[in-house]
């Protein structure tokens, strides 16, 4: 039904915007389900009894700030003479509210008095071609107040600030040349700019005889564009959750209101609730939970993006309006991602409503019955975003707890760096950082460009390439290329398992070094620099880290160097780096190259060194904490002498500030295997990998905890659901101890899959498990057969519905 309803508006949206006329005998026929009253934005006649009653019921504490508010505005109403029209979109929205809450004539002059200065400060900014404002909100409030008011608004009226309304944005979008920091994007951002308000104006002018030709043609237009920004996110969120981007000042701040706001008023115009059919937004608050750093000082993140990296904490002003959002939209639908949401919004510092769309919690009559609060016991050790291009890795949830970030692969460029391989450390602080920022970012956007959303500000490899052309980013001009990569997009991961001993991931970012077809100053043929760029790393729960490159240049020319950046300045002793943060200390021991030489980039004049010059900010308001976070310095490992292949091998190993030295790492070179053995306790892990040919490996440990001895993966783990983990191997003992004594996990992913469309085809099942030691044995669990089969089958397994005893065969 959604994707019938899709494909029809994005045919007939096609030809929109391109000045040709939809008259009424040419619309689509779901326009017939518009309704033909007012209001029909958020809410309607039928909805405005519920409405009401939660404004003076479970939400007359949000609904008296409002009124407060408004109240303040009408004790200074009246614009002196000669003083400049002011955007009071807002304002006029909710003095429309409160008037319809009160029938008081007093506030409905005062909307009245907002929405025509508000027309008057828009028609100003055009004529002066200056921007209303980045986000279009001002002015869809200022619908709002329109349509809420419609039948208190005489016909005249009615008709002159609409059509004023349609008209000077119209203008705005036709601007040649486009009217400077006017929002014109479409549907794979934010899409909360000016083109946003064509939606609501086709909306709500609708068959009222004003403007006709632009009302229909926007009608839909902005239902065609809003179901094709759903289908873009649907598609980046996949099953685990995220946006249209995966900087959370965006996902978890203002994104998610067109989506919101699309599903209410389509709701309101046409009493269909088409919410259920997009449950990605669902799953916002899991990405929120996967990307939450558990400090002292409250939630942190690990600064991805473009992040302005001052503090690098949670963006979370607007997450307990979108977690409520979440519960009200899909109790029903997606139960279990909606008890997680309330989960959410008990862990938030600040449990308050966003002012940014003052009518949504007035809109949540289903808030009070969604599901009770779901805490997951019990979650992988990582979690790995498709679709995002993210893999996170945690030893705990804890404040005391090590979390990294792994970025590569993905489907999104949209404020996304190139920063394929890149890794973030945190463990009582920020260790191993993304460097650089977007502080400030008019004055600073040299900087911007061309150091912050370059490889070189990330903990990657760079090869230097003399004469290979920029990489372009917002924010300014981009004038040279310090060995970075020139694509945001095409890395990929190779290989990715997660198990409560150890995490692995691989990645290959070869494809983003290329830089295509590209002349060198004298016009002769520029070769690509980059025959392989592949990094594996291994996670050693909660303190080590393995790390593993092979880089092939296609010229031994091009220098390589392996980049490591710290908020603080790094005590460089022979080949091992310390670096302390916060409450945090790292320790980084190079391996391989063995001829390799350590330098220290960074300090006056050299804080943001990128192509031959220093690009430094402009902060004068800028603590010392804050600009740590922005890093200065860097470590770079660089091959004693030039040649096609290099191998490098790093073992990060994090704690507090009270450890001395790090546990003791030996290399290990077997046959086509390079590696490291580390003495962690009474235990010993052995990480090798293969030196050429496919990415691969083993990872072996022995000692006082039991014996581990397994291949590295070729293959991706799928991952599917918030409790989504791993049991891809257990001993005999572990399986007993598990499987009888609970349910299984809600998705039950891995090496045992099919198990629950065998228990429920069998009398008794068989069910092999291999152990993940050093004797593995074959071992076999009799069980019950349930009385009937379940509706699913192998593809998604699913819990098996009643606990039951099982015995040893």
């Amino acid at each position: 039904m959604t994707n019938i309803r899709l494909r029809k508006g994005l045919a007939i949206g096609v030809v929109l915007l391109a000045g040709s006329p939809l008259w009424a005998a040419d619309l689509p026929d779901w326009t017939q389900r518009i309704r033909q009253d007012h209001p029909r934005l958020f809410f309607n006649k039928e909805t405005w009894p519920a409405v009401r009653q939660r404004a003076l019921g479970a939400e007359r504490e949000w609904y008296r700030q409002v009124q407060a508010q408004v109240d303040r505005l009408l004790a200074a109403a009246g614009r002196p003479e000669g003083r400049a029209p002011r955007d009071l979109g807002v304002e006029a929205a909710k003095a429309a509210f409160v008037f319809l809450m009160t029938d008081d004539p007093r506030y409905l002059a005062l909307a009245k008095q907002c929405l025509a200065e508000s027309v008057a400060f828009y028609e100003a900014c055009y004529q002066e071609r200056k921007t209303v404002n980045w986000y279009s909100t001002s002015r869809v409030h200022a619908i709002l107040a329109w349509d809420w008011l419609y039948n208190h608004l005489a016909e005249a009226e009615r008709k002159d600030i609409l059509s004023r309304l349609v008209q000077v944005i119209d203008r705005v979008i036709q601007a040649k040349p486009p009217i400077y920091r006017e929002n014109l994007s479409g549907f794979d951002t934010g899409f909360y700019g000016v083109k946003n308000c064509l939606w609501f104006l086709g909306c709500t002018g609708f068959g009222t005889g004003i403007e006709t030709e632009k009302i229909n043609q926007w009608l839909v237009w902005g239902r065609a564009e809003n179901l094709k920004m759903l289908e873009h996110r649907r598609k980046a969120c996949g099953d685990d959750g995220g946006g249209a981007s995966a900087t959370l000042g965006y996902v978890l701040g203002a994104y998610p209101w067109a989506e919101q706001n699309f599903f209410y008023t389509w709701l309101s115009a046409t009493g269909e609730n088409i919410a259920p059919d997009w449950p990605h937004g669902a799953w916002l608050v899991h990405y929120a939970l996967w990307n939450w750093i558990a400090s002292p000082e409250g939630p942190l993140e690990f600064g991805y993006g473009d992040t302005p990296h001052t503090s690098n904490r949670l963006p979370a002003h607007q997450l307990f309006t979108h977690a409520a959002n979440i519960r009200h939209l899909y109790g029903k639908k997606a139960p279990q991602a909606a008890a997680l949401a309330r989960t959410v919004q008990g862990m938030l510092p600040s449990q308050a409503y966003s002012s940014s769309w003052f009518i949504y919690p007035f809109l949540w009559t289903e808030l009070d019955s969604s599901p009770a609060a779901f805490a997951p016991e019990s979650l992988p050790k990582a979690r790995h975003f498709e679709n995002m291009g993210q893999v996170f890795l945690r030893s705990g949830v804890g404040p005391d707890d090590t979390y990294c970030l792994f970025s590569c692969g993905g489907t999104l460029a949209q404020h996304r760096h190139y920063d394929a391989l890149n890794f973030v450390i945190y463990h009582r602080g920020f260790l191993a950082i993304d460097s650089g920022t977007r502080y400030d970012e008019f004055t600073n956007g040299e900087h911007l460009a061309n150091y912050y959303a370059q490889t070189v500000a990330h903990n990657c490899v760079v090869i230097h390439q003399p004469g290979e052309p920029p990489a372009p980013y917002w924010g300014g001009k981009v004038t040279g290329n310090h060995g970075g990569q020139h694509r945001q997009l095409g890395s990929v991961v190779r290989a990715f398992e997660t198990h409560d001993d150890y995490v692995y991931v691989a990645g290959d970012a070869t494809a983003c070094y290329q830089h295509g077809a590209a002349k060198t100053a004298d016009g002769k043929t520029l070769q690509e620099k980059a025959a392989q760029v592949m990094r594996q790393l291994v996670f050693l729960p909660p303190s080590h880290f393995v790390v593993f490159d092979r880089v092939t240049s296609t010229d031994s020319a091009y220098r390589k160097d392996w980049l490591l950046h710290t908020a603080m300045k790094p005590l460089v002793e022979d080949r091992t780096v310390r670096a302390d943060h916060g409450r945090g200390r790292m320790f980084c021991q190079t391996v391989l190259p063995a001829d390799a030489r350590l330098a220290l980039v960074g300090g006056p004049g050299k804080e943001f060194w990128a192509a031959g010059k220093n690009w430094p900010i402009v902060a004068p308001g800028l603590k010392p904490h804050e600009l740590a976070m922005m890093g200065q310095w860097r470590v770079e490992v660089t091959p004693g002498s030039p040649r096609k292949e290099d191998l490098f091998l790093h073992v990060i190993q994090v704690g507090g500030q009270d450890l001395a030295a790090m546990d003791p790492v030996t290399r290990v070179d077997l046959d086509g295997r390079v590696g490291v053995r580390v003495a962690v306790g009474r235990d010993t892990w052995q990480v090798v990998f293969n030196a050429q040919g496919p990415l691969g490996g083993r990872i072996t440990r022995a000692g006082q905890r039991r014996n581990l001895d397994a291949e590295l993966t070729d293959r991706v783990a799928r991952q599917v659901g918030i409790l989504a983990r791993e049991y891809g191997g257990m001993t005999h003992a572990e399986a007993k101890a598990r499987i009888p004594r609970r349910q299984l996990p809600p998705f039950w992913i891995g090496d045992v899959g099919g198990l629950a469309e065998r228990f429920a085809r069998l009398k008794t099942a068989d069910v092999t498990v291999i152990a993940r030691s050093s004797v593995s044995a074959r071992r076999t669990i009799r069980r019950r057969a349930p009385t009937s089969i379940p509706p699913w089958g192998p593809a998604t397994p699913r819990p098996i519905a009643t606990r039951r005893r099982a015995r040893n065969r």
